[in-house]
Formats: structure tokens, sequence, C-alpha cells
């Protein structure tokens, strides 16, 4: 089984990571298109092509998987990414971009879904679980840094008008994913008779459920303040050139993989719910710093330049770690759906979360973005408390 698994590991890490890179473009996209003269709020709306479609197609997208398999679903999903990718580069138009954040969406779904089929499929043990989502997860952070220092490079060079060239270099990675996985043998879930969506669904009508959509929820929430919207308040706010506002968003990118790496090697040595909970007061506490500084010393100090990214060391591992709980207790033949549930919710969190940041910026109360992450943070903490308690036992 360790061995399977350690095959399996590779090409699920690069599915998250070219995953990860096209997702979190978002705001290298908004930072160069804001300077074409196209406004926040249409910029803010960008983010609902790709979340959006991510919502709508992924209940769906369990009947689709459940007939050609996790393996072909994937596959087929990485293909279409990296066809969209060779795209872009040709294509000046606004509306492309809408059209490419569907697509990318709808096959984040479709992958997202699988992998974590895949990993149900192979793991039962809650805290192996939890360290392999972790290890998994953070390829993620791992996209975020690379594309945002590629492309960081990239438009601070004497090449900065082909930056959308960049892209070329993603469809390569999706061309070795796919390589890989088609000398995988991999496990699927045994087929079982289909009822009607509504009859399956409400099996996972319960309180407990219902909360821990929430929390999946407001963690994108706050995740989404942070990856798509950062280099825009760095640029805009603290007055640093998209270069660096980049850059410093890539260390937020690397505190993120060195919080779900720390995590993946000693999850098995705490209690979960407490690991949780003190991620959240140390989040918690980073931000109330940067208020403190934005209060007593200055509104644009550079030392918020380099408190920002440690939240990243902190906010990374809550996701994977209330996932993986869920996740154990699901039986294998509802995980794809389960997954469907955490995808939607996920990505409602994600859209809620940028049409709000669109109205700050669009606003100009950018003064207020550190409050405005606090508050978010603190219903996410309420709402987990809240989830725990109807869990009726330890995470």
């Amino acid at each position: 089984m360790t061995a399977k698994l350690s095959k399996i590991s590779l090409p699920l890490k690069l599915t998250f990571l070219i995953f990860s890179m096209v997702l979190n473009c978002m705001g290298i996209v908004i930072l160069q298109l804001s300077e074409a003269k196209i406004t926040y709020e249409k910029l803010g709306f960008l983010e609902s092509f790709k979340d959006i479609p991510i919502a709508l197609i992924s209940l769906f997208a369990v009947n689709v998987i459940s007939r050609t398999g996790t393996k072909k679903a994937l596959i087929s999903a990485l293909v279409i990414v990296g066809i969209c990718s060779c795209f872009l580069p040709f294509i000046e138009d606004f509306w492309f971009y809408k059209v490419w954040f569907a697509i990318i969406g709808t096959c984040f779904a479709v992958g997202k879904i699988c992998v974590f089929g895949i990993i149900r499929n192979n793991i039962s043990d809650e805290k192996s679980l939890a360290k392999m989502m972790n290890s998994v997860e953070a390829s993620f952070m791992v996209g975020i840094f690379i594309v945002n220092t590629g492309f960081g490079w990239l438009i601070s060079s004497r090449y900065s008008e082909y930056w959308k060239f960049g892209f070329l270099s993603i469809a390569v990675l999706c061309g070795v994913t796919i390589f890989l996985f088609s000398k995988l043998n991999i496990s699927e879930p045994k087929k079982t008779e289909r009822k009607s969506l509504i009859a399956e669904l409400s099996v996972f009508a319960k309180p407990a459920t219902i909360m821990f959509l929430a929390v999946v929820f407001f963690i994108v929430f706050v995740e989404q303040g942070f990856n798509s919207w950062l280099p825009s308040f760095y640029k805009n706010h603290l007055n640093v050139n998209s270069f660096f506002a980049l850059q410093a968003t890539s260390f937020l990118a690397l505190f993120s993989y060195a919080g779900r790496t720390a995590t993946a090697n000693i999850i098995q040595r705490f209690s979960l719910s407490k690991y949780y909970i003190l991620c959240i007061s140390l989040i918690i506490a980073v931000l109330l710093i940067i208020l403190g500084i934005q209060y007593f010393d200055s509104v644009n100090s550079g030392i918020i330049l380099f408190l920002f990214p440690v939240i990243g060391l902190f906010l990374s591992p809550l996701y994977p770690v209330i996932n993986s709980k869920m996740i154990a207790q699901i039986d294998k033949e509802k995980i794809n759906l389960f997954t469907s549930l955490i995808v939607i919710f996920s990505s409602l969190g994600s859209s809620v979360s940028s049409i709000i940041m669109a109205v700050l910026f669009g606003k100009q109360l950018l003064n207020y973005y550190p409050l405005y992450i606090l508050l978010a943070v603190s219903v996410l903490f309420t709402v987990s408390l809240i989830y725990f308690r109807l869990a009726g036992k330890k995470l």
C-alpha cells in the first residue's frame, strides 16, 4: 500500500500544482487588467466566472466521474486545461477571460472530486488521511508561489508585454502529469445502483454536516481575501511596485506551504481539534498586531508587508485538517458526491469573498482591509466551535 501511495502521490501533487497555478493567476490578471483601465467591479465579478461553474457543475460531475472512472475523468480535465492554457496568450478580449476561467473552474471541479476520491479510496485511517491531504494540498501553495514569482519576474522584465505566454509552461506541465497518470493503475470505487440526487443528498442533511460545510465556506472566504487581492492591496495601499507586490504574495504561499508540510509531518502527534483551534487563534493574534501597527504607527507601515505572509503558516492547515476528518467518515461509495458539496461551498466562499473585496477596493476602503480579514476569521472561529460541539467528539 505504501509503495502504491508513493507512486500516486506525485501525479496528485502535480494535479493540484497545475490547478493552483491556473486558479490563482487571478491576482495577476486583476493586477494587469486594472492597469488596462478595467474597473475593480468588473474584475471582482470575473472571479464569479470561475467559481459559479465550479458550484453548478460539481453535482452533475459526480455522475460523469462514476461512469468514466476517476482516472479518465481527471486526465480529461487536465487535457482541457492544457489546451486552454495554449489559447490564452493569443486572445486579447476581456470576454475570453470570462470563458477561460469558466472552463478552468469546471475542470477544477472534476479534478478535485477525482483527487479526493483517489485519496479516500486508498486511505481509511483519519490521521493518515490528514497527513496525505496536507501533503497534496501543500503543492497547491507551491503553485501560488511559482505563478506569482514566475509571472512577477516576467511582468517586471523587458518582456512584460508577453506575460501571458507564461501559460504555455502550464500546458507542458499538464502533458507531464497526464503521462504519469496514464502509467498508473488506480483503485476505483465499486459501482452501486444510483438513487435520485435528492435522495443521495438527504443522507448528508445533518446539523454537524451542515456546519462543516459552513466552516469550509468561511475558510475559503478568508483564503480568497488573501490569494487574489493581496497584490493589489500591496500595490495600491502600501505603494510598492507590481513585481514586489507579487513577490510579497509569493511569500504568503511559501509560508502556507511550510504550514501544510509541517502539519503533514506532525499531525499524528496532536489532537486535530486543538491543533485547528490553535492555528485560528494565532491568525487572530497576527491580525491584531497588524491592526495595532496601523493604529499606533502608520496605516502603510512597511512591517505589514512582512506580517501578512506569516498568516499563511497558520491559515493553510485549516482546510485539509477539517476536510480529512469528514472524508474519513464518509463511505467510499459516497465520497465523490460529498466532495462535490465541499467543492460547491468552497467556490461559493471564494466568489462571495471576491465580490466583497471588489467593493472594498472600488470604494477606496483599503484602510479596513486587515479589519475585514479579522472579522471574517472571527466568524470562522465561531462557526468552527459550533461545528465541534455538534460533531459530539474530538476532531
